[in-house]
């Protein structure tokens, strides 16, 4: 537990706020020396590459024998802005709990795939076992990518906080932009003026009833039903104009089975004559329960928590469904706590060190 504390303390105690979300951010350097530096005294083979300028990925292996089984352990060192936070990178435990940014969302589980590959690496195996710490999760996820399309393994372990349950699902989503056009005039010209916030109006009514719709349709067993906001609004240009342009951003969260070209639809026939476009789209991940590296995982974590994990999805996205998307089958499995994103966050110290022992344990049955 001492060894957990202190490697969880001097991660949070880094400052890696994405750059991308908190314009002046850190970002991930100086965290991913730290990690490097901690790894590569552990005995791996390390490689830090920038993704993009500032930006770098840690990928380390403790290399085995050879005729294993590969195993990729995957967490994001970025994290999110502090604001209202007092002191977020200054760590402190109360009680078994370790507050401070970073430390639920993801460092714990960061810290715990760097015990466990640490262990590994002594373990004279002959398989691989592979950490990929990655940047810019929080926003566009370049880090995992540009893994995803560099390493392979035979399986993966994303180490988001679950609470030591399993998780084999989560959402996707995608953002869409909707546009409609008016005429600008004079305030005091209606016979000129065609006001564009107004023609939003019945795309915002159209939006409602799709959520309803959604609510009401199909689910998936862990992951409910799909839903669809109305995130941002912008147009006019002043009081005593007709505006000429109004945009509305909205997110659509998807389930296993809903495509971009099934949202697109939807929100086409929505939009009436509106001009509708797909900013950006991340895709939904599920894994079959009884694929190898679950059941594996399952087992390993009964045996060092003395009872079965749940099986569970999750609602926010991960990284795991970009690793699943190469071909990589990917699970999900991380500490407790709370508080992401949000002004208290903590991370459970004893769900951390339980979580490096799960990994370690189903590193030697995986890789052998």
């Amino acid at each position: 537990m001492d060894e957990v504390a202190e490697l969880v303390s001097q991660l949070v105690a880094i400052d890696s706020t994405n750059p991308r979300l908190v314009p002046g951010g850190a970002g991930e350097a100086e965290v991913a020396a730290f990690v490097a530096r901690w790894l590569e005294a552990a005995g791996l083979d390390v490689s830090v590459r920038e993704v993009a300028p500032g930006r770098p990925n840690v990928v380390a292996r403790a290399t085995g024998s050879g005729g294993g089984r590969d195993l990729l352990l995957n967490a994001h060192m970025d994290i999110v802005g502090v604001e209202g936070m007092t002191d977020p990178f200054a760590p402190r435990i109360e009680d078994g709990r370790l507050y401070g940014r970073g430390g639920f969302d993801m460092k714990g589980g960061l810290a715990a795939i760097m015990l466990a590959a640490a262990r590994a690496a002594r373990a004279d195996l002959r398989g691989d076992v592979i950490v990929a710490a990655v940047c810019d999760e929080e926003f566009a996820s370049i880090g995992a990518e540009a893994v995803a399309a560099e390493v392979w393994a035979d399986a993966a372990v994303v180490t988001e906080p679950t609470g030591l349950e399993v998780c084999v699902a989560h959402k996707g989503f995608l953002w869409l932009e909707i546009e409609t056009e008016g005429v600008a005039a004079h305030g005091s010209r209606p016979d000129l003026g065609v006001d564009a916030i107004a023609a939003m109006g019945g795309v915002l009514v159209g939006i409602e009833r799709l959520a309803g719709a959604l609510a009401a349709g199909r689910t998936h067993t862990l992951l409910g039903p799909g839903s669809v906001h109305a995130s941002l609004i912008a147009g006019g240009r002043e009081l005593s104009s007709y505006p000429d342009r109004c945009t509305l951003r909205i997110e659509r969260r998807t389930i296993p089975g809903e495509t971009r070209e099934l949202v697109e639809a939807q929100v086409r026939a929505l939009a009436g004559t509106a001009h509708v476009r797909t900013s950006f789209e991340r895709l939904p991940f599920e894994v079959d329960p009884d694929v190898s590296i679950v059941r594996a995982l399952r087992r390993h974590a009964a045996d060092v928590l003395g009872h079965p994990p749940p099986v569970v999805g999750h609602w926010a996205w991960m990284d795991a469904a970009v690793l699943s998307a190469a071909g990589i089958s990917t699970v999900v499995f991380g500490p407790g706590g709370a508080g992401a994103h949000a002004t208290e966050e903590w991370v459970d110290l004893a769900s951390v060190a339980a979580c490096a022992d799960v990994l370690e344990s189903l590193a030697r049955d995986f890789c052998g």
